[in-house]
């Protein structure tokens, strides 16, 4: 009975998922096998052999793939190999953290089973039987490394490692990973455990805006439970105590990926994310990727939210024309003092028929950057108008032909 409740537990855990997050992207069925534990069955996805990435002059790097990408605008400003499948490590942890936080309670105490105390490679040394709560597991993870963590936090949330690592994979695709494929929560070596440069700063980019994650991986020393007292955890991550303005994320080693780092720096309210895989000097150069994006790039806003950028023609309207603003901030990363770069297409309705209210979308914005387009915003209106009445419209149309 105990054993059916937890299958329940996980059936239920991963369909709410799915209700939530919508229709799977890249995958093509949900299916059961002998126990009832869900997974899912995946289309091989193609890898992307070019992006259209900002490829200039970067700085000389030994990375085998490398990227830095601007957190706030999501543009990718130098690139590697950024879209070649590779064997990633622990930078896993930060997608195991990520569906952590947003599908369990971060107070809820989570028994240590003996596999996960029994897991190889780095550890924060859980023992069979203790109890910590899932945020201290996840400390534990991102902080530490520690793989018996990521299999106590998989269990925990999902039952069994392997309906969590269906999460992983399915919320990587969710956010359009496409070269990425999880087969446990840690990072290690399995032939198909694979992700990219990209994959990984897209999927940063979006933990990064979850603040549980961003605190966990600013965090340079925490203490856990133990089951002898205090854990005392060390960030592994050295970009936090030598790099200005550095605030996460994760680093992963194993002799297959070599050594890796997603990091990330925060200066005068701009935030990047630099990745590195198979690295001779990870923390150099994850610094000349940041360097380099401080330095020769910067942010520009194109159109502010609630601010009128256009107008629009009202056909039979009380008004005969409306003020138009963009649904969001429209800000983009262009080369230091070249904004001259910046290009605007802007598609808006020759005339609306009224009724109309506030914030009907009348239009879209596309900005360019030297003939990319990197950003869009829907072009919506300030106010509203009422339909004219019709002795009001005779009368107009009627002055019209005076």
């Amino acid at each position: 009975m105990k054993l059916l409740r937890g299958k329940m537990v996980s059936m239920l855990l991963f369909i709410g998922f799915l209700i939530t997050s919508g229709p799977p992207v890249g995958f093509a069925q949900v299916v059961f096998d002998q126990n009832d534990v869900i997974f899912m069955v995946d289309e091989l996805s193609p890898v992307v052999e070019a992006g259209n990435f900002q490829q200039g002059t970067g700085p000389a790097l030994s990375a085998a793939s490398a990227l830095v990408m601007d957190a706030n605008t999501g543009q990718v400003l130098f690139a590697r190999n950024a879209h070649q499948p590779r064997p990633i490590a622990s930078t896993t942890k930060i997608m195991t953290a990520l569906v952590a936080i947003e599908c369990g309670k971060l107070y809820r105490l989570a028994t240590v089973s003996p596999h996960a105390a029994g897991v190889e490679g780095s550890s924060v040394y859980l023992t069979a039987g203790e109890k910590l709560t899932l945020e201290e597991l996840i400390y534990g993870a991102l902080m530490h490394s520690g793989n018996d963590a990521c299999v106590a936090i998989a269990e925990h949330v999902a039952g069994r490692e392997e309906v969590f690592v269906n999460f992983m994979n399915y919320k990587a695709h969710r956010l359009g990973a496409r070269n990425t494929n999880f087969c446990n929560t840690n990072g290690l070596p399995h032939d198909r455990h694979l992700s990219s440069a990209y994959d990984l700063a897209l999927i940063t980019r979006y933990a990064l805006k979850n603040p549980v994650f961003s605190r966990i991986v600013a965090t340079k020393t925490h203490s856990i439970a133990g089951a002898k007292g205090k854990r005392i955890l060390s960030n592994t991550n050295k970009m936090l105590w030598s790099y200005q303005g550095a605030d996460g994320v994760k680093t992963g080693t194993t002799h297959a990926a070599g050594k890796c780092l997603v990091s990330s720096a925060t200066r005068d309210g701009r935030r990047l994310i630099a990745v590195v895989l198979h690295s001779d000097d990870r923390w150099g150069e994850s610094i000349r990727l940041l360097n380099y994006g401080i330095e020769e790039y910067a942010n520009r806003v194109v159109a502010g939210k609630g601010e009128a950028f256009a107008a629009v023609t009202i056909e039979n309207g009380v008004k005969r024309s409306l003020p138009v603003t963009v649904d969001r901030d429209v800000v983009v990363t262009v080369p230091v003092n070249q904004g001259d770069k910046i290009e605007q297409n802007v598609l808006l309705e020759r005339e609306v028929a009224a009724p109309v209210v506030p914030g009907q979308e009348v239009g879209k914005l596309e900005v360019l950057v030297e003939g990319e387009r990197v950003a869009a915003a829907k072009l919506i209106t300030m106010e509203g108008t009422a339909e004219l009445p019709y002795h009001r419209l005779l009368w107009r149309q009627l002055y019209s032909k005076l």
